[in-house]
């Protein structure tokens, strides 16, 4: 992928992107949502500083198999396959998240910190291995949520959601700190949906299934039935 800066337009008008480079993680990012970050790898540092300087966007992938940090086949966990490149094999799943970069620096040489922003799905159409181990991948944007009020019925996950925010802006966690920035669109499925699925503890199948949904009332929906399991909201 050429390393340029995308104007907001162009960028939703974009279907395609070729070569993107990809961050495979143990996580799920939604869009929306945020992730702190801290690069140290040197198939990252170079990725990253390139996608910061042009405002270019990465792909966040959760991983299948493997670990966020690239081990040698004889070092890796028991039964860990080898990648065929005298490192451990690593697999993550095709739908991922387009991240932007909204926070930068570099604190001493070797590291980079950063926070990113999730701001579009995408599906994998072809992935590959570049030699020093960093993945690039043509993707294709999946549709954005619509926005969708969310139902009476289900108006007790955005009030438990309202809450925790309210406690947590009137408790010891400075505003930068938030799990999730202003705007707060707590009437909207998909908002509510995804803050709560960044939240909850559930297992990393789970958060990619419901991050996959097209559909975002039907993903609340899921989400009441996983609050009101763990009685957070009934």
């Amino acid at each position: 992928m050429a390393y340029r800066k995308l104007k907001p337009e162009a960028m939703s008008e974009a279907l395609t992107l070729t070569s993107l480079p990809l961050f495979p993680l143990g996580t799920v990012l939604y869009p929306g949502g945020l992730l702190p970050l801290q690069i140290f790898e040197v198939r990252y540092l170079d990725m990253i500083g390139k996608c910061h300087k042009t405002g270019a966007p990465f792909g966040v992938v959760s991983l299948t198999e493997g670990s966020e940090v690239r081990k040698p086949a004889n070092v890796a966990p028991k039964g860990a396959l080898p990648g065929g490149d005298g490192f451990a094999h690593e697999a993550f799943n095709a739908v991922g998240t387009l991240a932007k970069i909204i926070e930068f620096s570099v604190p001493q040489p070797g590291l980079m910190v950063v926070l990113c922003q999730g701001i579009h799905r995408f599906t994998i159409t072809r992935r590959e291995k570049l030699k020093h181990g960093l993945w690039i991948a043509d993707v294709v944007r999946m549709e954005d949520d619509l926005p969708v009020r969310i139902p009476h019925d289900l108006q007790k996950s955005a009030e438990a959601l309202g809450k925790l925010i309210k406690g947590l802006l009137h408790g010891d966690t400075p505003p930068e700190k938030m799990p999730m920035q202003p705007p707060y669109h707590l009437d909207d499925c998909s908002w509510v949906a995804n803050r709560w699925c960044e939240l909850l503890p559930m297992p990393l199948a789970v958060k990619q299934r419901l991050m996959e949904l097209d559909n975002p009332l039907l993903r609340l929906e899921l989400v009441c039935d996983i609050l009101e399991r763990n009685g957070i909201s009934r």
